[in-house]
């Protein structure tokens, strides 16, 4: 039996004394594709931000665990050398830094290799740029500093790419795009997912389109910070069709 790659087991989480999330369950195991859908104020921004290991979102039963492991009181920075990836709806600008100077440091701290020479991770950078659709010129630009949406998303596209996680965990990778920039987004998820096959992946997202160049092999409905309803990608297209009314209740 293949043991999961993350596994969110009973999970109840808190914010200032308010319970958001009452009980999630989700597993999901080595290359698959999970997709958390949900209408605004059901949780998902919670569960991400809980899963990142923000201090505000307090677990007040429950556990999180990744490759067996329970993780859920590490850190952040642990749980990205780990092998965790978080992909940011609203991802911030470091002005002065460089794409590729911060993705030399973030590679270095995850592979605990000391720092790696510049040559090292440029010429890596750039091999995947390519494959991204992304101008060369893009890792001398300062981190997400005057970028576009779909710029700063194919950007976090670039740092997975990079970084080789075991488990991504994509929160509204398509906020704000249109469907150019969606499609080239979806693209750069499954290049990735195709130099490796094991990676898991949760995408948290409000809409079908995305899961229509993306596919996903389970899709979980969350309502009011529990998942009502678990299925394959039929139900994402019932959603579609329905909206959330018929699990509103």
């Amino acid at each position: 039996m293949t043991e999961a790659v993350f596994r969110i087991e009973d999970l109840h989480v808190s914010v200032e004394g308010t319970e958001i999330l009452k009980g999630v369950d989700l597993e999901v195991l080595p290359g698959e594709v999970h997709a958390l859908m949900g209408p605004n104020g059901s949780g998902k921004s919670t569960l991400a931000s809980t899963l990142l290991g923000n201090t505000d979102y307090q677990v007040t039963s429950g556990r999180i665990v990744y490759k067996g492991e329970d993780i859920t009181a590490w850190p952040t920075d642990v749980r990205g050398k780990a092998g965790i990836f978080l992909a940011f709806q609203y991802p911030e600008e470091i002005p002065g830094v460089p794409v590729v100077q911060f993705l030399r440091q973030a590679l270095a701290a995850r592979k605990e290799m000391g720092d790696l020479s510049v040559l090292e991770v440029r010429l890596s950078i750039m091999e995947w740029m390519k494959k991204l659709g992304m101008d060369p010129s893009f890792g001398d630009r300062y981190l997400n500093e005057g970028f576009s949406g779909g710029e700063k998303k194919r950007n976090e596209v670039l740092q997975m790419a990079i970084l080789e996680p075991d488990m991504a965990i994509l929160d509204e990778t398509d906020s704000g795009l249109d469907i150019d920039a969606l499609r080239i987004v979806a693209h750069g998820v499954n290049e990735v997912r195709a130099a490796r096959p094991h990676l898991g992946v949760l995408l948290i997202t409000h809409y079908q389109r995305i899961l229509d160049e993306l596919a996903a092999d389970h899709v979980h409905i969350l309502v009011n910070g529990r998942i009502v309803e678990s299925g394959g990608p039929e139900l994402s297209e019932r959603l579609e069709a329905e909206g959330y009314e018929a699990w509103r209740s």
